[in-house]
């Protein structure tokens, strides 16, 4: 995507070959920093600390995060040690799991002395893949932000009114995005778009991040405290929300930022479609039942109970909001039910949410008997 027209992504390798760069998030949307990472701790601490996060890029950057740590020692023991680090850095989304797997898969069968280039091989290789999935699933997202719009122009309406919540654009993966790539799409293509943009308490990655990359894209957006969703959806203001997700169960439950059950149970009651875009590495399908089987991050709660944001003087400042002695409790995401879901959009297309939508686009998941 781009950035003052500069097409950027969000991970990649740096000059030298052996570090890897990434964008500060949790710097955004006021300063753009450049971060270096260079061994397997600032692998650990970037996804801890969420300096990157969405579900494709935690994954993109744990796969260079095995890389790191190689420079270190090939061994399988530093092998096996760097992935269970990386895994234990955030619980809920599953393109980490699906990454580290992978590197794990493909470098146990070398030889410890060709290890150390294949990891960064297959590292820029799942990052490769990564954009061209959710480029893939941007196309078929669009197709169906095409259509509404083509009912609502013949209504007599003057633009496609979009709700999403959190941050599922290019910032949360390679690039692209997942919830964001039909809009983006759909905005080259020449739909008026509107976005309405959550802000996504209590991290505010809507406020921040959403608004910050279609700022940079020129798509027309307003920022929204969380709980205006429904109010708008009552009044005819949202056309369609699409949203993105962390883990989606082979049943197709959709785990995501705390929040979207909400606006799913909103949309549902006024009659508003309600997506949510995923790529194919992002599907768990060892999971049937989302509500009981996927974990829910419980995060600091100084997120909940404090805020950070710029000063009049353009300083970067943290503001306690809630009375000394006030507790917190801070649940990163919750499941919103695949009965709540008009569709799944994928790399390989718009499925229900169900096991057989999924299965139709992903066959070669089918138990063997």
């Amino acid at each position: 995507m781009r950035i003052h027209g500069k097409s950027t992504r969000t991970i990649w390798l740096a000059a030298d070959g052996a570090g890897v760069e990434i964008i500060d998030q949790t710097r955004l949307p006021h300063d753009f920093v450049v971060l270096r990472l260079d061994t397997l701790e600032d692998a650990e601490r970037a996804i801890g600390e969420m300096w990157v996060r969405g579900a494709p890029l935690i994954g993109a950057t744990a796969a260079y995060g095995v890389a790191l740590a190689l420079r270190a020692g090939q061994t399988d023991e530093r092998l096996d040690e760097a992935c269970r680090r990386l895994l234990a850095t955030r619980p809920t989304a599953v393109n980490l799991r699906w990454a580290l797997d992978d590197m794990r898969s493909v470098l146990r069968t070398l030889a410890p002395e060709k290890r150390l280039a294949a990891a960064y091989e297959r590292a820029a290789r799942i990052s490769d893949e990564d954009v061209a999935m959710n480029a893939a699933l941007g196309e078929h997202g669009a197709g169906i932000l095409r259509d509404l719009w083509e009912k609502r122009r013949a209504a007599g309406a003057d633009r496609l009114n979009v709700l999403t919540h959190c941050n599922a654009g290019w910032l949360a993966t390679v690039d692209w995005g997942t919830a964001l790539a039909p809009v983006y799409k759909a905005h080259e293509a020449g739909i008026p778009l509107h976005v309405w943009v959550d802000e996504t308490r209590p991290r505010n990655q809507g406020a921040s991040l959403t608004a910050c990359e279609l700022n940079w894209h020129g798509v027309a957006h307003t920022v929204i405290v969380d709980n205006a969703g429904g109010h708008l959806m009552q009044h005819g203001l949202v056309d369609v929300c699409i949203v993105g997700t962390d883990r989606t169960t082979a049943t197709g439950d959709v785990c995501n930022k705390i929040g979207t059950y909400l606006k799913a149970l909103a949309a549902r009651d006024n009659d508003v479609p309600f997506y949510v875009g995923l790529p194919g590495p992002t599907i768990d399908w060892t999971i049937e039942d989302g509500i009981r089987q996927i974990p829910i991050e419980e995060r600091d709660p100084a997120e909940v109970t404090h805020i950070s944001g710029r000063d009049p003087a353009g300083r970067r400042v943290s503001i306690q909001l809630t009375p000394d002695g006030s507790g917190a409790v801070n649940y990163g995401f919750d499941v919103t039910p695949a009965r709540l879901v008009t569709g799944l959009i994928t790399e390989r297309g718009v499925c229900p949410a169900s096991r057989r939508g999924l299965l139709s686009l992903y066959p070669e998941k089918r138990p063997h008997v």
